[in-house]
């Protein structure tokens, strides 16, 4: 059995987190990777000690005495990996998706998934489900799985609150997974391309169709299955949005599937987007990440180009058309590469030169606003203003950012102080 993580310091939490940062390295001390987070605070998915929202980026102080390496934002929930390989969550845990057990259906302060018998790597969350891939390729889901998204059977519950291995992958190793509403896809180390869940719009890629009256004759997949239309293909980055999914091989070209996604291009049918398909207008790729109804692939040069809906602004071009073809974003972005980037449902976040960026839906109305919940903030300008433009967000000390995560409506980094 690998070691017991320590617990976060409850002590750490405090009802006004955020204000601030605590304080700046000198540089005789290592460097600390923490995360600073912002936007909806219902159900405490900041995990900052509150349901405050927060309009600029707040520190998770709970980890004052750990370094982070990775965040992940899901639906209405958050997951924290440390540099020990250790998982804390926060936030909403109505259909497990926390993987702790909590007297409430949700926790404001991040506890840990002390369930998972291995160091983890790699974490994703998606709308109501979680992942973690361990150091040896073990993939463990949890959450909601009225769709199979969690690869555990047919017989499996509903809600799974509890990390469960996916046992069928036994002797597979997965490098790579990620989650959108209700769906899964993974890429494992020899380059095989998986997906399940639901099924529906094509989001799997296993090439079904829509019948003459346009329903999907879809059905869910409750175990991970190979997409054999990406067959001697090898796949090394994968991405879920709401209603599509896309990857990337190891030549850099990038596929995508989905009906309501290639609705938005005007080259092809709707009814061929249930398996992927190659999009020949953009460069060597190195990252796809999907959002709502919108795609962003950086390429190798660090060029980012984006397409789909572009409601709220999303696509970081300065106007709200859509666009059917992938276009570059220019202006923070001309002269100066992009490292990583993250789609939530109508916003977009990216990291230039260790500088985070966002741009898209600012939050106006929040999740739950017609019950007196707070309303958003993602964007992290201070505002719930709509952003048409990438524009910086600005933190208080000398930050570096080194990745990004864009939930639902909220939004968060792993930064790292910058030696003085």
């Amino acid at each position: 059995m690998w070691r017991s993580c320590m617990r976060v310091s409850q002590s750490a939490l405090q009802s006004k987190l955020g204000l601030g940062f605590c304080r700046r390295l000198s540089s005789s001390e290592p460097r600390k990777r923490f995360a600073a987070l912002w936007g909806n605070g219902d159900f405490g998915r900041l995990g900052l000690g509150s349901l405050e929202s927060q309009w600029r980026p707040a520190v998770c102080s709970a980890f004052d005495h750990h370094s982070l390496v990775a965040i992940a934002c899901g639906g209405a929930h958050t997951l924290f990996l440390t540099e020990s390989g250790c998982v804390y969550a926060a936030g909403l845990n109505d259909f497990g998706q926390l993987g702790v057990s909590v007297d409430k259906n949700y926790t404001t302060e991040p506890l840990e998934v002390s369930a998972l018998p291995k160091k983890i790597i790699h974490i994703a969350a998606g709308y109501y489900h979680s992942a973690a891939i361990t150091a040896d390729g073990e993939l463990y889901m949890w959450g909601k799985n009225s769709n199979g998204q969690l690869g555990l059977g047919k017989k499996a519950a509903n809600a799974v609150s509890v990390p469960s291995k996916v046992e069928c992958l036994n002797g597979i190793s997965i490098k790579m997974v990620a989650l959108g509403s209700e769906h899964s896809v993974a890429a494992t180390d020899q380059g095989e391309a998986l997906s399940w869940g639901a099924g529906g719009s094509g989001r799997l890629g296993h090439g079904h169709e829509s019948s003459l009256l346009g329903f999907f004759r879809t059905s869910s997949e409750y175990r991970p299955r190979l997409i054999r239309r990406l067959e001697g293909i090898k796949v090394k980055n994968v991405a879920a949005g709401l209603l599509h999914s896309a990857c990337i091989d190891e030549n850099g070209s990038v596929f995508i599937f989905g009906e309501r996604a290639m609705d938005k291009f005007g080259f092809r049918e709707a009814k061929n987007a249930t398996a992927p398909s190659m999009i020949s207008e953009l460069p060597y790729s190195k990252q796809v990440a999907c959002g709502g109804y919108h795609t962003c692939v950086i390429s190798s040069s660090g060029e980012l180009f984006t397409w789909g809906s572009n409601e709220n602004g999303c696509l970081g071009m300065g106007f709200m058309e859509t666009i059917h073809f992938p276009e570059r974003i220019e202006g923070p972005f001309s002269k100066n590469p992009v490292s990583q980037v993250s789609c939530g449902w109508k916003h977009t976040a990216a990291i230039s030169e260790g500088n985070v960026f966002t741009w898209g839906w600012g939050g106006s109305y929040g999740t739950f606003s017609d019950d007196g919940h707070s309303s958003g903030g993602q964007l992290g300008q201070g505002s719930d203003v709509d952003h048409i433009k990438p524009k910086m967000v600005e933190f208080e000390e000398s930050v570096r950012a080194l990745q990004v995560s864009c939930g639902f409506n909220h939004t968060g980094a792993i930064l790292e102080y910058i030696e003085a």
